[in-house]
C-alpha cells in the first residue's frame, strides 16, 4: 500500500499522529467489501479485505484493481526509462499478481549482486568469481522471464493506446500514430546469449564500476509519435494525451485479462488537458465506474452521479447552490 505519486510513508500521515486510516467499502459480483489500510510512520503498512489481514500486498488485487492517471503521469513520457519500466510492471502484476513475485526476485538478486561487486572492489578472487557464477545464474533466469513477459505485455498494449491516443487527441489520417516497443540493450547486443552471455561479457566492467551495467533494470519502453521519440520531439499537448493514452490502454488491457473493469481514477486530469482533450476523453471514458477529481469546475458534458466537495476539512456532497458540503453520505 503505497502513495500513486510516489509519496514517502511519512507524507501520507497527518503530522504528529501516530498513524492514518484509510477505509472504503465496495462491491464486486455481489460481494460486499471492507477494504481498511492503516499506515505508520516508518513502520509497516497494515491491510485487511473484509477483517482478514494481508499477508502481502499484492493479495489486494484479488479485491481491487485501479487504474490512476494524475498529472505526474507526465514523466512516463517525458522522464527517464525507470518511470516507464515501473509503468509496465505495474501493468504487469494489475493483469496477473503473480508477476510481483518474479519482479522482487530480480530485484532481490540485483542488490545482492550490487553489494557483492562494491566489496570485491574490482578484484576478483575465486570466492567472488563463485558467488558471481551464483548469482548470474540467478539472473539470467529470473531477468529473461521478466523480460520476456514485459515484451508481451508491450504488444499487447500497443494497438489499445494507439487508439485510445487516436480518441484523445484527435489524431487524423494524415498521422503514423503511436507506436510501443521494449528496448533491452543486452538482448541486441549479446550475440543471441542472452542475458547470460550479456552478464560474462560485462563482468570485468560490473567489477571495475562495482554496479551491475546489465540486465532487465536497464530496459526501456520506448515509445513513439509519427516516428518521432515521443520524449524529444512531441509537443507538451502530445505528450499529455500521449500519458493519458498510456493509462487508458493499459486499464483495457487489464479489464480483458481479468474480466473485470478496474475503477478509474481521473486525478485532477482536465488540469493537463485543453478543452477539445477533455472533450474528447469525455467521450470516450471507458465503461465502469469512474472517479474524477478536479480543483477547478468541471466542463461541459460531464454528468456525475455523485459530487462530493472537500472544504475546511469536511468531505459532503455538494451543495447545488455553492454552500458548504452537508455531512457525507
Amino acid at each position: 500500500m503505497e502513495s500513486f505519486r510516489g509519496a514517502p510513508t511519512e507524507a501520507l500521515v497527518r503530522v504528529g499522529a501516530d498513524a492514518a486510516v484509510v477505509r472504503a467499502e465496495g462491491d464486486r459480483s455481489g460481494r460486499h467489501l471492507l477494504i481498511e489500510g492503516q499506515i505508520s510512520p516508518g513502520g509497516r503498512t497494515r491491510v485487511q479485505v473484509n477483517r482478514q489481514v494481508l499477508r502481502r500486498s499484492r493479495d489486494l488485487l484479488g479485491a481491487l484493481r485501479v487504474t490512476v492517471f494524475s498529472p505526474d503521469d507526465l514523466t512516463m513520457v517525458k522522464g527517464g526509462p525507470a518511470e516507464r519500466r515501473r509503468y509496465v510492471d505495474e501493468v504487469l502484476v494489475a493483469c496477473h499478481p503473480r508477476w510481483d513475485a518474479l519482479r522482487g526476485d530480480v530485484e532481490r538478486i540485483l542488490r545482492q549482486r550490487g553489494t557483492l561487486l562494491k566489496q570485491a572492489a574490482g578484484r576478483l578472487t575465486p570466492e567472488v568469481a563463485l558467488t558471481l557464477d551464483v548469482w548470474d545464474e540467478k539472473l539470467a533466469v529470473a531477468g529473461e522471464a521478466l523480460a520476456t513477459a514485459r515484451e508481451t505485455l508491450v504488444a499487447r498494449l500497443q494497438p489499445t493506446v494507439a487508439r485510445a491516443y487516436a480518441e484523445v487527441a484527435g489524431a487524423d489520417d494524415r498521422t503514423t500514430g503511436v507506436t510501443l516497443s521494449y528496448w533491452s540493450s543486452w538482448r541486441r547486443e549479446a550475440g543471441g546469449s542472452g542475458l547470460a552471455g550479456a552478464l560474462e561479457a560485462a563482468r570485468a566492467d560490473d567489477l571495475r564500476r562495482g554496479v551491475n551495467t546489465v540486465g532487465p533494470h536497464r530496459d526501456d519502453l520506448v515509445v513513439t509519435l509519427d516516428q518521432l521519440p515521443s520524449r524529444t520531439h512531441a509537443s507538451q499537448g502530445e505528450q499529455r494525451s500521449l500519458a493519458l493514452a498510456l493509462r487508458l490502454g493499459s486499464h483495457l488491457v487489464v479489464t480483458e485479462e481479468a474480466g473485470e473493469s478496474p475503477v478509474l481514477l481521473l486525478d485532477d486530469v482536465f488540469s493537463e488537458l485543453d478543452p477539445d482533450r477533455s472533450a474528447a476523453l469525455l467521450a470516450h471514458l471507458p465503461a465502469g465506474q469512474a472517479l474524477l477529481t478536479t480543483a477547478g469546475p468541471l466542463p461541459s458534458g460531464v454528468e456525475p452521479a455523485v459530487t462530493l466537495a472537500v472544504r475546511a476539512g469536511v468531505v459532503g456532497r455538494l451543495d447545488p447552490a455553492g454552500g458548504a458540503p452537508g455531512p457525507r453520505a
